[in-house]
């Protein structure tokens, strides 16, 4: 719990001075004022995360954490367990859509096992698992408190040895079957909606799976009946092992003083941890997109925090992530390379006319 508590007590707030300085710089560049829309918005953000009137993002990483789920005995996925520990070596060897997108935009990928049931040895794989998978949450809680706090330790460690390695940007990434369970439970739990307005087809399951894994949410809440206004208690009765990971990798962004980019619906759901247990934190986040999980729109709202890209996507894994990942790095160099009016001899706007 030192680390955790380390972690949210270094997380400060943006700086206002290096903010005020980027809008003045973005309002002498060669365009018109706030053309450049939510780019120049992403520069600001940035200049207050990095304490810097130009910030600069180079080095870009997605971490993505891996983990199984009890509540899968429940029949609430389309895809059999055995997938996790088989994706997490597809990870590892390059061949996911998160590798794809993630090479397409300069970024590097760290796969971590923090709680898949199958053991894993695979080159490539960092391996902090903290136990094999979580109980049922349908039964009981998912993990107790300690393992949850051991979780979100893990993803703080893993994103501070990135950071030391000069990471310059953070992105989250997921692979779990049966996360969106656990990831609408909290959805459910935060934002006080009933579970069908939180509850998605996930790896696409049908009309009767969704009524089954609606069912079990209503299931798990009762039986464990976790405090939203205590997340590591949610956390700890209805969530993930890999969901604890990317919020300690989202809180050690912020205390760090680096942007994170939030992938997804399973993202999502750790963000609401990270938020849970240091509200600040949230002015460190980027939501990279909006998924097709019902619930997600909600979280992005409950976060207040505003999508870039609207593409259907709903694979997870970081991908979401990946793409954002290059519009913030552009939203830095637009601010960084290009030239002021005064620089490039062009004139500015005539306030007397009328004319465009």
């Amino acid at each position: 719990m030192e680390k955790l508590n380390e972690t949210i007590a270094s997380v400060g707030p943006l700086d206002e001075a290096a903010m005020q300085a980027t809008r003045e710089r973005q309002d002498q560049l060669t365009k018109p004022q706030g053309s450049l829309g939510v780019l120049e918005e992403l520069s600001v953000q940035l200049a207050g995360i990095q304490g810097r009137p130009l910030p600069i993002i180079k080095k870009k990483t997605i971490i993505v954490m891996a983990g199984d789920h009890g509540v899968c005995a429940e029949g609430v996925s389309a895809f059999p367990q055995e997938v996790t520990p088989q994706m997490v070596a597809n990870f590892a060897h390059g061949g996911a859509g998160i590798n794809v997108l993630a090479r397409h935009s300069g970024c590097e990928v760290r796969v971590v096992d923090v709680g898949v049931a199958a053991p894993i040895e695979v080159p490539g794989v960092i391996g902090k698992k903290v136990r094999p998978g979580t109980a049922n949450i349908a039964a009981g809680p998912a993990m107790s408190q300690e393992e949850a706090v051991a979780a979100i330790e893990t993803g703080i460690e893993v994103a501070r040895a990135e950071l030391a390695d000069g990471a310059s940007l953070l992105g989250t990434g997921d692979m779990g079957i049966g996360n969106t369970t656990p990831s609408s439970a909290i959805l459910t739990v935060f934002s006080a909606a009933g579970p069908e307005v939180a509850i998605g087809r996930g790896t696409g399951i049908g009309d009767e799976a969704l009524a089954k894994k609606t069912e079990v949410i209503k299931r798990a809440i009762e039986v464990n009946r976790p405090d939203p206004a205590d997340a590591l208690d949610v956390l700890a009765k209805v969530g993930g092992l890999e969901i604890g990971g990317l919020a300690g990798v989202i809180l050690a962004a912020a205390a760090g003083r680096v942007p994170v980019v939030i992938d997804g619906f399973i993202s999502g759901a750790a963000a609401m941890i990270a938020a849970g247990l240091c509200p600040e934190c949230k002015n460190f986040m980027i939501a990279s997109h909006v998924s097709v999980e019902p619930g997600h729109r909600l979280m992005l709202e409950k976060l207040g925090l505003k999508p870039m890209l609207f593409m259907d996507m709903r694979l997870g894994e970081g991908t979401g992530a990946a793409l954002a990942a290059s519009l913030v790095e552009a939203a830095a160099r637009v601010l960084s390379e290009m030239a002021t009016f005064a620089e490039a001899g062009v004139a500015e706007k005539n306030e007397d006319s009328h004319s465009r």
